[in-house]
């Protein structure tokens, strides 16, 4: 007798949701995508209990007709697909035709829809169709789901909490608005409004519904393009970081996808403007051609396959980095507070302004506005070249690490910790990547012993030594004698510099980007060669550290991303002060 059989279509329903509906957020995120393939403009999720009684979602799609509606909660039924061909050129975000019937076959399901003539409703329970009728005949699509794994209950113990699995489907929300800006989203959860965009198709403004004033003011506007993709979105100056990648938020072909080579430019092109433990806010909408794109690679369509995916990242990187540094400022000690009884002027002149900036775009390095207040003027924007000429006078220490400096625009804080380290960074940088090094020799050459695996480590790796302008070679037992170094090595701390650069050989085993690498020697160096804080220095070591950082490339962080400079405009301070009221 044979053991293999065909499945039964509803218990192949039920294995196949073990892998689309994973949570609450998952049941959503198919119906929304649903609800954005038939080119809904108005999209409406109502969840009660955070999900787990019961979704609902409510669009103005095009919707179904009864035949069509029936056939959506069969297996592989699917209007987006219908030759093999079809899937290299997917422009839609669902495909599989596994979503409904999956959950259908877990909850209890009920369907309202029309395409404008004759309306349908159907009532599903575990599969089954238990009522199927006519119904009114608004144009668009209802979907209610309730009792969710109600006859699965191993998978029913997973879920989490209603606090847990709602701030999923947020989440969720904010992502799927950023990518359709042009779509009005209302997210609520037991009759309480959480989640509400316009619609309006700006995505700053977008970005400004999603984060609020204190984030959409502090973003970046960013442009590129090559041959294959075409890049636009915002990225965040470096002082509003959060803690977690949550909120690199990339979108391939309208949809939001998470890849990790998208990541890895982003995080790369923000490396020494900020701590390794923090991340940007970034939302980057990238076009390409479909047949570049393989959506097909993971069960939940969360990531994807680029091809050419090395040109992406070199396009991303070039043009965050550029972004970045075009548009860094110093920043003020003094927030702007946000006033509620004008908090909603504030909004009206953002949108209007965005308006008008999208209409008259000029150039790719644009800035994000910053909200001016009613009756005060909006500040220039200075570029780098202007701020590198700045001139300060040095008026005492505070605390013993913070240097007191002004001019005739205002009092200035720097961290001398911080400063040192970005002149030192940059100096050392700079001496990594010159093509011809110049070096000393050592009046007593320095022996490093090193255990038998780090002595084969860098026996392996002994050119990258020698390239930098380092005299070494074998002396003994596991032991390396440094008789030469280059001249930049700051004096006094030629050997501590050099088991330093070892340090950073073993823990990359020799396999490291050239560049990465010099970047890492110089800020491992500059960190360890700068004075500290409470680490006492005359005024002319003062006057000498500001000369330096003003002729920095980029004067206004340290190469860990911490500010090395804060100012207090005369505003802030005849402001503090009450001499000015307004």
């Amino acid at each position: 007798m044979s053991k293999i059989r065909v499945m039964d279509e509803n218990l192949a329903n039920k294995i196949a949701a073990g892998e689309v509906v994973e949570k609450i957020s998952s049941v959503v995120k198919e119906l929304v995508e649903n609800s954005l393939d038939a080119h809904a403009t108005h999209i409406v999720v109502s969840l009660m209990d955070g999900g787990l009684k019961s979704i609902s979602v409510l669009d103005d799609g095009d919707g179904m007709d009864k035949e069509d509606a029936l056939l959506a909660f069969s297996r592989h039924a699917t209007s987006k697909l219908y030759r093999d061909d079809d899937l290299f050129f997917i422009d839609t975000l669902g495909f599989r035709g596994e979503a409904l019937p999956s959950i259908a076959s877990v909850s209890r399901v009920a369907l309202k829809t029309s395409f404008g003539e004759v309306g349908t409703f159907l009532e599903i329970k575990g599969g089954k169709i238990l009522r199927n009728e006519a119904s009114d005949a608004r144009r668009g699509t209802e979907i209610q789901v309730s009792d969710l794994f109600y006859n699965t209950p191993a998978r029913l113990k997973y879920l989490k909490t209603e606090a847990s699995e709602l701030a999923g489907c947020v989440s969720l929300i904010e992502r799927l608005s950023l990518s359709h800006p042009g779509v009005s989203f209302s997210l609520s959860n037991n009759d309480r409004v959480l989640v509400k965009t316009s619609g309006s198709g700006n995505l700053h403004k977008c970005i400004h519904e999603i984060y609020g004033l204190s984030v959409s003011s502090k973003m970046i506007e960013v442009r590129a393009s090559n041959d294959d993709f075409d890049v636009y979105g915002y990225i965040c100056k470096p002082e509003i970081l959060k803690s977690n990648r949550n909120h690199f938020i990339t979108i391939v072909n309208d949809r939001v996808v998470k890849n990790y080579d998208i990541n890895r430019a982003i995080n790369d092109a923000y490396y020494t403007y900020k701590p390794d433990t923090k991340f940007p806010i970034v939302v980057l909408k990238i076009d390409t051609d479909p047949t570049l794109l393989d959506v097909n690679i993971h069960p939940t369509k969360q990531d994807v396959k680029l091809d050419k995916i090395n040109d992406l990242y070199d396009l991303l990187l070039k043009m965050i980095k550029d972004a970045l540094y075009q548009s860094l400022l110093i920043p003020d000690a003094v927030k702007k507070p946000e006033y509620n009884e004008i908090k909603d002027q504030y909004v009206e002149n953002f949108i209007k302004e965005e308006e008008k900036k999208e209409e008259n775009y000029q150039s790719s390095s644009q800035v994000a506005l910053d909200l001016s207040y009613e009756g005060e003027k909006e500040e220039p924007i200075i570029i780098n070249e202007e701020l590198k000429k700045l001139v300060l006078y040095p008026v005492g220490v505070a605390l013993g690490t913070y240097i007191i400096a002004q001019n005739e625009e205002g009092v200035y804080l720097i961290d001398q910790h911080a400063a040192q380290e970005r002149v030192n960074y940059e100096r050392y940088l700079k001496a990594l990547m010159e093509a011809n090094v110049a070096t000393t020799s050592l009046l007593f050459p320095i022996p490093v012993e090193l255990s038998m695996s780090e002595f084969l480590t860098i026996k392996n790796h002994l050119s990258v030594l020698t390239n930098m302008g380092f005299g070494v070679e074998e002396f003994g037992v596991n032991t390396f004698v440094f008789k030469e170094h280059p001249t930049w090595l700051k004096i006094g701390y030629e050997e501590e510099s050099i088991r330093k650069i070892i340090d950073i050989i073993i823990k990359n085993n020799g396999e490291f980007d050239p560049v990465k690498f010099n970047e890492h020697i110089a800020i491992t160096l500059a960190c360890k060669m700068s004075i500290k804080a409470n680490m006492h220095i005359g005024p002319d070591a003062v006057e000498e550290l500001l000369q330096e950082l003003v002729l920095c490339d980029n004067p206004y962080n340290c190469p860990h991303g911490r500010p090395t400079i804060i100012k207090f405009s005369i505003y802030d301070l005849e402001r503090m002060f009450k001499r000015v009221m307004n």
